[in-house]
């Protein structure tokens, strides 16, 4: 269980890897982000783009996936308050492979809360050519570890 007090300014979280398929990018912008370059091949090539791209929250989808794979299973995660910024750098495309991590920015006590702390994290994400193709800054809340019954403080 890793707990708010595990987490130190400037740890770097590696999130590790995955492949963007063509069928998740278009399974994905159909339900929920139905632009042109997203789902249509053809329309896609025409556009500024010059062909098939993920949608940006579609990247998000896939690093929050990465996240809770490797570090928030398991830990004192109390959820977030929101993001303060996204950044899409770059369009993520078809066979493109993803690779994430998190840098923990701030750590501090809840002043109005004591069970819990806040998290700063700046997330960042790379394609196969190490280009960073998205950015963004979260905020999240954890549990502190719980006090031992009967330590002597």
């Amino acid at each position: 269980m890793k707990y708010w007090e595990d987490f130190h300014a400037g740890e770097v979280l590696e999130l590790g890897s995955r492949e963007v398929s063509r069928e998740e990018i278009i399974d994905f912008a159909r339900r929920y982000d139905p632009q042109p370059f997203h789902v249509d091949e053809e329309a896609a090539r025409r556009s500024v783009f010059g062909g098939l791209i993920a949608s940006g929250w579609h990247t998000c989808g896939l690093l929050m996936r990465m996240m809770v794979d490797r570090v928030l299973t398991g830990g004192a995660s109390l959820g977030s308050p929101g993001v303060e910024e996204i950044r899409w750098l770059k369009p993520v495309r078809p066979g493109d492979v993803l690779r994430a991590r998190a840098t923990v920015t701030e750590t501090r006590a809840s002043a109005s809360k004591p069970d819990r702390g806040i998290i700063r994290l700046k997330w960042e994400a790379f394609n196969q050519h190490d280009e960073l193709v998205l950015t963004m800054a979260t905020v999240a809340l954890y549990g502190r570890r719980p006090a031992v019954q009967g330590a002597d403080n």
